[in-house]
């Protein structure tokens, strides 16, 4: 038992403190610890806070935007709050508010006022001479709602029968590759278990994705990301659809300031991977942003 426990020991002290034994890794395969919908390889860096908020307005056209909500302006569908802190270059551990956003398309909604919790572990980093050709991050999210239980309503998710029912849960795993300065590619997969669901719904739903970003100028990227649901029911003849985003990234130094589409609605991975029914081709696609704030502690 004392060898099996020095050896988890020893193991995460390496993943913990690689950075201070080599200086010869590739950066900023990403600008961001986030694309747009989905988290990138990237960790803070040791003693770093990230503040950051987010919003998604509403739809753009279709039959919910247009010129009547200014084309989604005037309506918030969901809205994240928080930080996260690099307890080193390569474990990064966060805490953020959403309002949710997540609806099936009988109009059932999901999780509401959700706390949520993140942590990052890089497990391999990209270095120059290619003896490591990829970062490999693990990421896991822990989304709790503070909602207030409805009592009348045994069949809502808001009934909340047990404590754990207001719990959800997703992990993914990340392989990005910094090809060039201009260009880098991620591929994601991932699982995601909701405690409760409506009758019919399944509480686990695999998925699998990617992401990317290219340089266009010394300051601006164009990013993008897709997320697709891998479940039986999780399909467009049953009013699902892929998170796709795109966007651009400003990076001004001491921030990173984020344009971006997207026809997910909600923000946190155990809220939009499920529930997305919004769709691209109906015009259900929403304005987005996101301002990061770096600090030294």
């Amino acid at each position: 038992m004392k060898t099996l426990r020095f050896s988890f020991t020893l193991i995460f002290t390496l993943i913990l403190f690689t950075d201070a034994w080599s200086q010869d890794f590739v950066f900023q395969t990403f600008k961001d610890r986030r694309v747009i919908n989905v988290h990138s390889v990237e960790t803070l860096p040791k003693r770093k806070l990230d503040v950051r908020i987010s919003h998604r307005f509403g739809d753009f056209a279709g039959d919910n935007g247009g010129f009547k909500t200014v084309y989604g302006l005037e309506n918030a569908t969901d809205v994240l709050l928080g930080a996260e802190y690099g307890m080193s270059d390569n474990f990064t551990l966060g805490v953020f508010r959403t309002k949710g956003a997540g609806v099936l398309p009988d109009g059932t909604p999901g999780l509401r006022q959700i706390l949520n919790g993140v942590y990052k572990i890089r497990l391999i980093r990209q270095r120059a001479d290619s003896s490591a050709p990829i970062t490999l991050t693990a990421v896991g999210i822990t989304s709790l709602s503070t909602a207030e239980k409805i009592e009348e309503a045994s069949e809502a998710i808001q009934s909340f029968p047990k404590f754990a029912h207001r719990m959800a849960h997703h992990v993914q795993l990340m392989a990005g590759r910094k090809f060039s300065d201009g260009f880098s590619l991620q591929i994601n997969a991932g699982y995601t278990y909701r405690n409760l669901v409506p009758s019919g719904d399944v509480n686990g739903i695999f998925s699998v994705g990617g992401a990317t970003r290219i340089q266009l100028s010394k300051v601006v990227g164009l990013i993008a990301d897709l997320t697709v649901p891998f479940s039986e029911n999780r399909i467009s003849d049953n009013g699902f659809y892929p998170a796709l985003g795109i966007g651009f990234e400003f990076d001004t130094g001491g921030h990173v300031f984020q344009l971006n589409f997207t026809n997910a609605t909600a923000i946190i991975e155990t809220d939009f991977i499920p529930y997305t029914t919004s769709s691209w081709g109906q015009g259900e696609f929403r304005l987005g942003f996101t301002v990061a704030r770096i600090f030294n502690l």
